[in-house]
């Protein structure tokens, strides 16, 4: 698994490469050679609309999972609807759907559809913290966001129960922020706490 900036994540597999969540943070070199394309919801950190137009225009068949909801930003542009509980399968990869709804930003701001997704007992939440219903090595945790404080990052990481966890959804933390977040995260989660920096990959 290779991280990229903010919340992108991309695994790379003898079968081929899926990336998760390739949005306006991240640049283009997560879309280079892809395979397919998982997006938790549609806010524009994590959806590139004009990215995945072009992609698909070089890579006609590419496969594209989303909620529902994705089909606005796309705007007629083909993907596939998945929903908590799907099942899908990519470059050998095997993949869960989990969760339904964004976390609460504010309690003026509607509640948006978002998806998270267990590979291989990898799990990228999105903009959620839904506790998976199965065991999970790796999780992906966000540390950094509008609808999140960070002793809730700590205790969902807690919750879930992993082995390991990477911080993601960062964007917005200063150089200073991410000492501070990662020396907090790292007392309070149970779990091993890594930090991967953009460009860092793991074997898994």
């Amino acid at each position: 698994m290779e991280k990229f900036p903010h919340a992108c994540v991309r695994f790379e597999t003898a079968g081929g490469r899926v990336v998760i969540d390739p949005g306006a943070f991240s640049g283009d070199a997560p879309l280079q050679d892809v395979d397919a394309v998982l997006i938790t919801h549609v806010h524009f950190d994590h959806l590139r609309p004009d990215a995945l137009r072009d992609l698909r225009a070089r890579r006609p068949g590419l496969p594209i999972y989303g909620p529902p909801s994705l089909a606005e930003p796309l705007d007629g542009l083909p993907f596939t609807e998945v929903r908590h509980g799907d099942v899908l399968e990519e470059a050998g990869l095997a993949i869960r759907v989990v969760g339904e709804r964004h976390a609460v930003i504010h309690p003026s701001i509607p509640v948006i559809e978002n998806v998270g997704y267990l590979v291989n007992g990898v799990f990228h939440p999105g903009d959620a913290l839904t506790v998976p219903d199965e065991p999970v090595s790796t999780l992906l945790a966000p540390v950094s966001a509008p609808w999140l404080k960070l002793g809730e990052a700590a205790d969902f990481a807690n919750a879930v129960g992993p082995v390991r966890v990477h911080p993601i959804h960062d964007a917005l933390l200063s150089d200073v922020g991410v000492t501070v977040t990662d020396t907090i995260m790292g007392n309070l989660v149970a779990a091993e706490y890594t930090r991967l920096s953009p460009g860092d990959s793991v074997r898994l």
